[in-house]
């Protein structure tokens, strides 16, 4: 079983659950069983064709996806996924 990690300011669309578990085969199978039990949550990660937003970072382990396979990267057992999203800032 894998975990998902979800971050502080998404756990509103989760009713406060902080991790979720799957046993999905790849990243976009976790995401995908994510927002079919969180459906308020998928406008915030996906954007209308399904694919994960650009601002949307996803971590198995230490590594990026995108350094990876993407949303196809294969899942080892008992894997903790880590949902980044961007944060804005700077000086004003």
């Amino acid at each position: 079983m894998h975990q998902l990690i979800i971050p502080t300011p998404l756990r509103k669309f989760t009713g406060g659950l902080g991790v979720f578990e799957s046993d999905a085969a790849d990243v976009q199978g976790l995401i995908a069983s994510l927002v079919s039990a969180h459906e308020g949550l998928k406008p915030h990660i996906l954007d209308e064709s399904g694919a994960l937003r650009t601002f949307i970072r996803v971590y198995v382990g230490d590594e990026d996806i995108q350094e990876l396979q993407g949303e196809a990267t294969p899942l080892p057992p008992k894997s903790e996924v880590s949902i980044i999203p961007a944060i804005a800032g700077g000086i004003a």
